[in-house]
């Protein structure tokens, strides 16, 4: 069914005390320091105000340099968030999409107790002016609050590849709302096409397999971003939570130059008692490939979602509702493959 296959066992020491040659334990007094699964690079608003007002900035390549620049000028009559003094600290920040976290976020400095703050500051990006033709430019406006509940006051997006870059004047902008796709927290990432499966102890035959079994079969992903004109070099990274070991971990070859990758990977993972099902997590991770660094695309979490970890509150228990029904449904079809079609997220 695939052309690849990973066997790798899963035990706890509080499961089992002398663990067999070619498995490997964890002991869970370790769980608290776990760091293998990936953090959420995005920091949410915690109180907004209705947008308004407008913003001047003017957009330019340096060539020689490889840079694109962002001449932040001013803004003008932004909302006001803190009433009853009558004030806002406003700056600037801005990203490029679709992948924040690629190229990280620049922001202006602060201007205290101002709706109509003056920056005259340039933001940078070290990028090939190909690569930056296939993105967007979203430019935000925030309240800075001195305990980090910052304020959204407006945005701007700008196609890059439909940009006159003939004009580099200072332009006046309104800022707007901030999307719909971004109020309900949508950031498509693209899908993964999986089957997963559980084997119990003993189910095949006496002693057949001697322990519980988690089959999980990567067929393809679909849609995923698109970092380079050339399209994305994918491959997908597995973890069963807590165990963040290296004999945990298994990935997929790479595949280039493709947002659509097939991948037909199989992932055996051995060692599972049937109550470490609630307790575990499948973390599968998509990623693009470069030689100096690898960019995380997307993921999925398959468990039960509680929270906690072997009484312990952990925050990679987080499954959304469709990834703890396909979790729930192998947990009650013994050894039948369940198919699922999940949307990535940034974890």
């Amino acid at each position: 069914e695939s052309d690849t296959a990973s066997e790798i066992s899963f035990q706890f020491n509080k499961h089992k005390k002398t663990p067999s040659i070619g498995s490997h334990s964890s002991d869970m007094a370790s769980v608290s320091s776990v760091s293998g699964s990936v953090l959420s690079v995005y920091s949410g608003d915690f109180g907004s105000v209705d947008a308004q007002g407008t913003v001047e900035f003017a957009l330019d390549y340096d060539e020689k340099n490889r840079e694109f620049q962002i001449h932040v000028s001013q803004c003008k009559d932004l909302a006001v968030v803190d009433e009853k003094k009558g004030r806002s600290d406003p700056y600037v920040k801005t990203y490029l999409l679709p992948d924040k976290a690629r190229m990280g976020k620049r922001k202006t400095s602060v201007k205290k107790r101002t709706v109509n703050p003056v920056y005259n500051e340039v933001l940078r990006y070290k990028i090939e002016k190909m690569v930056l033709l296939i993105q967007k430019l979203n430019l935000s406006v925030w309240h800075n609050d001195p305990l980090g509940r910052n304020s959204f006051l407006g945005e701007i997006e700008i196609d890059l590849a439909s940009w006159d870059w003939s004009n580099r004047k200072l332009n006046w902008y309104m800022l707007k709302p901030r999307s719909l796709s971004a109020v309900n927290g949508v950031d498509h990432r693209g899908v993964m096409n999986l089957s997963i499966k559980y084997v119990p102890p003993g189910s095949l035959g006496p002693k057949n397999p001697p322990s519980g079994e988690v089959h999980i079969w990567v067929k393809d992903v679909k849609d995923l971003l698109q970092l380079r004109p050339s399209g994305v070099d994918s491959f997908v990274k597995c973890y069963v939570l807590p165990d963040t070991s290296k004999k945990s971990y298994q990935k997929t070859r790479v595949i280039k130059r493709d947002t659509n990758p097939v991948f037909n990977h199989t992932i055996v993972y051995d060692g599972f008692h049937t109550e470490d099902l609630k307790d575990a997590c499948v973390e599968l991770t998509v990623w693009d490939h470069e030689k100096l660094t690898n960019h995380f695309l997307g993921g999925i979490r398959l468990g039960l979602g509680t929270g906690l970890s072997y009484g312990i509150s952990v925050d990679w228990m987080d499954s959304t509702q469709e990834e703890v029904a396909f979790w729930q449904e192998m947990m009650s079809a013994a050894n039948e493959w369940i198919d699922g079609l999940l949307p990535l997220r940034s974890l």
